[in-house]
């Protein structure tokens, strides 16, 4: 950690079970936020699509709006600016190019209220699973085509979206340039996550010496979506900090950012990495 940043950060994590309706959405999240900051979180991270979780295509674009529109977002900018926080919200938007498809989108939202990161996801989820549920994000979203690194107090944030946490070389790349927390806001499926959702991020979490915050959608959504909830926060060393269920809440949880330097120098793997010849 550089001399200048303080060592210590308060985080809370938002948990709930998104609607296919901004209105709903927005009713749920504010007090959530609210009720966050005055635990004294200084950065609060959303779920995936916090703001719409509509897997109908159609549906989905009557209802996203872009940005500089979004009544989810302005509630946010609000709450950062009335309560001098840092917030992510990743969301549903439209992007506002040629491509007719949304993007899904993490923003980083300062206590100014201005964005200081936007971030679309690399990754599309797309799969049919045994039992009848099939997922095809890229029906919906594009892609995104960069890979983001926040600038905070705190350090530099690397930003992912769910299905990145299954690309490793994405978030050894963002550390390896300066990130010391990594997100993954997730609508992770309830297959998926029994299986594999733990394992991915506390593996996250070691490959990188970096503490990996996941804020989670939960429950059954109105337009047949299960997800898995489980809102994790993991140390560099691999370590759970904190966790929460299956029902929604709010997670807080107090990082010692001062770790990511001890566990780096004990496991040096970012320096070390060869290239293999291939």
């Amino acid at each position: 950690m550089s001399a200048d940043r303080p060592e210590t950060v308060r985080i809370a994590l938002v948990q709930y079970t998104g609607a296919a309706s901004l209105a709903e959405n927005i009713a749920q999240a504010r007090p959530m936020l609210e009720d966050a900051a005055g635990a004294g979180a200084e950065m609060i991270f959303l779920p995936e699509v916090a703001n719409l979780v509509q897997r109908n295509a159609e549906k989905a674009r009557r209802e996203v709006q872009a940005e500089a529109d979004d009544p989810f977002l302005a509630m946010v900018r609000d709450v950062a600016k009335s309560k001098s926080v840092w917030i992510q919200a990743c969301l549903a938007v439209q992007p506002g190019d040629a491509d007719d498809r949304l993007a899904n989108r993490a923003l980083l939202i300062g206590p100014d209220g201005g964005t200081a990161a936007r971030y679309d996801k690399i990754h599309m989820f797309d799969v049919a699973l045994s039992g009848g549920e099939t997922y095809r994000e890229s029906a919906t979203y594009r892609p995104g085509d960069r890979a983001v690194l926040a600038d905070t107090p705190w350090g530099g944030i690397g930003l992912t979206i769910c299905y990145d946490m299954r690309f490793p070389y994405l978030y050894r790349d963002l550390a390896g340039k300066g990130a010391v927390m990594l997100t993954a806001p997730s609508a992770f499926t309830r297959k998926t996550g029994t299986a594999h959702w733990h394992t991915l991020l506390r593996a996250r979490a070691i490959e990188t010496g970096s503490f990996v915050i996941a804020a989670a959608q939960t429950g059954d959504h109105p337009d047949g979506r299960r997800t898995y909830g489980h809102s994790l926060v993991v140390d560099p060393w691999g370590g759970i900090v904190a966790e929460l269920g299956t029902e929604p809440g709010i997670l807080t949880a107090d990082l010692d950012l001062a770790l990511v330097g001890r566990v780096r120098s004990m496991i040096p793997s970012l320096d070390n990495g060869r290239s293999y010849g291939f």
